[in-house]
């Protein structure tokens, strides 16, 4: 299987055009937008919380 090239992006763009209609795509790419965003915040929390459990596991080994 090869990778997609223009004709197929180009293809795949009228596709969707044609179900969403041109009026309806800024609010789909809006929505999008908002959900990699709120993404990229829940995967960032989630990091800052294990880097802090890890750095208090780290004081309660150096204690030891």
């Amino acid at each position: 299987m090869g990778s997609l090239g223009w004709p197929e992006l180009l293809i795949i763009g009228l596709v969707i055009i044609l179900l969403f209609g041109a009026k309806k795509l800024p609010e789909a790419a809006k929505g999008i937008g908002q959900g990699i965003r709120n993404f990229k915040s829940a995967v960032k929390d989630e990091t800052d919380d294990i880097k802090k459990h890890t750095d208090e596991v780290k004081k309660e080994v150096e204690k030891v």
